[in-house]
């Protein structure tokens, strides 16, 4: 799977401070958008768990 532009979440505020999802390398990575050097990431099944 290779890297995916970062998406919003569709009830994301006007302000940009909002959770960010992408694939990238097989892994789903999360971040928020205010503060966007931290990333975690975990795999697909996790993430559709914690969803």
């Amino acid at each position: 799977m290779s890297n995916t532009n970062w998406q919003k979440s569709s009830y994301c505020a006007s302000n940009d401070e909002c959770v960010e999802v992408r694939t990238a390398n097989g892994l789903v990575e999360l971040r928020e958008s205010d503060t966007d050097g931290i990333i975690v990431r975990t795999t697909p099944t996790k993430f559709a768990t914690f969803l």
